[in-house]
């Protein structure tokens, strides 16, 4: 069964009219049971992540920062968004989202969250829309509890993940590799295992050229028995902050090649949706809603 992270938090939270499209939240899940692709038993509500866990990948002084709301207005800016504790409890309570999909992807193949991919996270500090870091915090729980031993970030959005580029950098049991815009946000990258920086204006056919090249070059140097898909959708040619020209159809190509990959090794993989800011939200949730038509046809 096609296990999906979803609570109201991952929209309700969010402060009203801003530009971070947070109806998508609220309409993917309703256009997954629309089509049929999935049904209410397919879901899972999570709750808020146990701090330990969150102490695994952010630091003690960040994380008591956030739970006191004491950022200072610099770092508050940095994130994006104003800081509140219906914030704070949505990050938290995605991270679970993230770590729960792992875990069902460990028993069904694959797993979801409708939320997550909070790559701009660093282990001290909140930027670009996040404040903590799901893909970082899931890897290191996943090896923690010894449920993995390689972990592969597979990095699909626009942006850089230079957080998860940086609280992973001196682990070697997790590769991070970021498939990204040259001159996109953030203008300082950070070093993953494997970077792949990419022009603006770069269309399907070239962008799936290079991503198959990327992924064979990662094989050749590692193993993995997990891997984490950050499926930013920011790609598409129609987002106001991606300055790619892929099409939906190229989006579903990319998704297909990444799943396809983690079923021929045989390799869990947990999904989290990551960025999407075309100005026709319908755009975004037809992009998202790809990736679950994928996972329930190969997967079940």
């Amino acid at each position: 069964m096609l296990k999906i992270a979803y609570s109201p938090i991952y929209k309700h939270s969010l402060p009203v009219g801003h530009r971070f499209p947070m109806e998508k939240y609220e309409l993917l899940p309703g256009q997954l049971l629309h089509e049929a692709i999935v049904h209410e038993e397919n879901f899972f509500e999570p709750h808020p992540l146990d701090e330990k866990w969150i102490l695994t990948t952010h630091t003690a002084e960040y994380w008591n920062k956030l739970e006191n709301l004491s950022l200072s207005k610099s770092e508050i800016r940095a994130t994006g968004f104003p800081l509140s504790k219906e914030l704070v409890d949505r990050e938290v309570t995605i991270l679970q989202g993230s770590v729960q999909a792992a875990v069902f992807a460990l028993k069904y193949g694959i797993a979801m969250n409708i939320a997550g991919g909070t790559h701009h996270a660093f282990a001290d500090r909140g930027e670009g829309f996040c404040l903590l870091n799901d893909i970082a915090v899931t890897a290191n729980y996943l090896l923690a509890n010894q449920l993995s031993k390689k972990v592969l970030v597979i990095d699909l959005d626009v942006h850089q993940g230079n957080g998860t580029a940086s609280i992973c950098a001196n682990n070697s049991d997790i590769y991070t590799f970021s498939m990204h815009g040259e001159k996109n946000y953030p203008m300082r990258k950070e070093i993953s295992n494997l970077d792949c920086a990419i022009p603006d204006g770069t269309g399907d056919e070239l962008y799936l050229s290079i991503l198959q090249t990327q992924l064979e070059i990662i094989l050749k140097d590692f193993s993995p028995d997990f891997i984490i898909y950050q499926s930013g959708v920011d790609v598409l040619e129609s987002d106001k902050l991606g300055r790619l020209s892929m099409s939906i159809d190229g989006v579903k190509n990319r998704d297909s090649m990444v799943l396809n990959l983690a079923k021929s090794l045989q390799v869990p993989i947990m999904c989290c949706m990551g960025g999407g800011y075309s100005a026709n939200v319908a755009k975004i949730v037809e992009a998202h809603t790809q990736v679950y038509r994928l996972a329930q046809d190969l997967y079940f």
